[in-house]
């Protein structure tokens, strides 16, 4: 997120998770509780995959254990909805909270990615075979047999098939199903300044742009910016407290964005996890804040800052929002830094409203043609990998200039956001590129800025956010 007019990095990256063809492990050949793999794509050097675990018997399973062996030469990469412990090529994936019951009937997966040519074997299932018999003797093959992968473009007459049902449960945040989210300057730039209460009402989440690093590795701080104070006539933080109350008495939220283009906060220990999370808690304590945005445009730590978040978590309880506004680049590999921490805290994750501008071409989730941003195919083959890699849809959200002197590139008309959502959500109004599935839970578009919307006469909320209703 810029806080000036100065261009953003340009960047054409590559993609590293690709559809690929599905295979499916034997199924289950015995009654009770099974689990079978399939590898749901692969790119050559790694592929992503999943167990499902089936209770055939007929009372609830409280707890479950998955281990399996991996050859040499193949690693495990990023995992999520399980919990994992190695010893070596042995890895062993057991339940989260949330989704360790399985009732009679029911089923529950997790994912991960594997890097290498091999694929797991000696599955075992709370130490039983995992296809409910003897273990096999042979060990599933290394190239998966040829599959019809699903199409890239479904036939016309045929509704492409919708995301099955999440298995690790939204968060209760108090949001709509699919919203606006916006950025608020807490600065003087050549956008409009805007007093937080005379937001748009089209916003449904605000994020205000910046607390910024302290002296103290990983703390942060906020206060009112004296130049924006200065230009709206006197504005102190006593106002902006009334006025964060005033937003949440209209329904919307707001939640306190950390970093920014410029932002220099780092979280790359124990200790500056802690400070981050004492500090954020402060401000929210002080300002009222529903929660808190990641955008730290200069590189993060996955491990340390999901421990942050985990104990901003605990600390507020489960109304708290953490939404991230990672770079295009930033959400090309579920192994890089972002992506990764995004996954790793899934069962607490908000929204991810990825920069989809100032970007360069990109590979999209088809992995055949570098897409030029600005277009919705740009929007859809990016989104398309995070709705396949692991990302719950409501978790997604499509970023987007609000027009010119906002981003240094890939501005686009309110219509094509529109046309992207549908796209995803419903399979219309694509363009040549079309998703394997639809996402009818995709959680919305965000924009970059408030300030630069209502610029331009508040053009990109009155669009969009109207179609957001409209969503299934």
């Amino acid at each position: 997120m810029k806080r000036s007019r100065t261009l953003v990095l340009t960047v054409v990256g590559a993609l590293a998770a690709a559809l690929g063809a599905v295979w499916l492990a034997p199924a289950a050949y015995a009654a009770g509780v099974t689990a079978s793999f399939a590898k749901t794509s692969d790119w050559g050097s790694g592929w992503e995959a999943k167990y499902t675990i089936t209770n055939g018997g007929g009372s609830t399973v409280n707890g479950w254990s998955l281990a399996f062996d991996l050859p040499t030469g193949t690693t495990l990469g990023s995992y999520w909805d399980a919990l994992l412990t190695s010893n070596g090529q042995r890895h062993t994936f057991t339940n989260r909270s949330w989704n360790g019951a399985i009732a009679p009937g029911a089923s529950v997966s997790f994912g991960f990615l594997g890097n290498g040519p091999g694929v797991p074997a000696n599955c075992r299932l709370n130490g039983a075979a995992c296809a409910g018999g003897a273990t096999p003797t042979t060990p599933p093959p290394t190239t998966p047999p040829p599959t019809t992968p699903p199409p890239t473009t479904p036939p016309p007459t045929t509704p492409p098939p919708t995301t099955p049902p999440p298995t690790t449960p939204p968060p209760v945040t108090g949001l709509p199903k699919h919203i606006l989210t916006g950025y608020w300057h807490n600065f003087d730039n050549p956008a409009v300044e805007l007093r937080l209460r005379d937001v748009p009402t089209e916003y449904d989440l605000v994020a205000v742009a910046f607390a910024d690093a302290t002296t103290t590795p990983g703390a942060v701080a906020f206060a009112i910016d004296p130049g924006l104070s200065a230009s709206l006539g006197g504005y102190t933080d006593a106002d902006f407290s009334a006025d964060v109350r005033t937003l949440q008495s209209r329904g919307k939220k707001v939640i306190i964005s950390v970093g920014g283009e410029t932002g220099r906060v780092a979280v790359n220990d124990a200790a500056s996890a802690v400070a981050f999370a004492d500090s954020v808690y402060a401000l929210i304590q002080r300002y009222g804040f529903d929660g808190v945005d990641v955008d730290l445009e200069n590189g993060l730590n996955p491990t340390y800052m999901a421990q942050a978040l985990r104990s901003l978590r605990a600390k507020v309880g489960s109304r708290l929002i953490i939404a991230m506004a990672p770079q295009t680049i930033d959400m090309q590999n579920p192994t890089t830094s972002y992506f990764k921490l995004a996954l790793d805290i899934k069962d607490i994750l908000t929204v991810v409203n990825t920069q989809f501008y100032n970007s360069g071409a990109m590979l999209g989730c088809d992995n055949n043609a570098a897409y030029a941003q600005g277009t919705v195919n740009f929007i859809v083959a990016l989104a398309c990998i995070q709705l396949e890699a692991g990302l719950r849809p409501d978790q997604v959200g499509l970023g987007l200039p609000a027009g010119p002197g906002a981003a240094g590139g890939g501005i686009v008309a309110p219509s094509v956001v529109n046309a992207a959502m549908d796209c995803l959500t419903r399979g219309a109004n694509c363009g040549s590129f079309r998703p394997p599935r639809t996402y009818p839970g995709l959680r919305g578009a965000m924009t970059w800025s408030i300030n630069w919307d209502v610029t331009h006469n508040n053009s990109f909320a009155r669009t969009v956010a109207p179609h957001l209703r409209t969503l299934p």
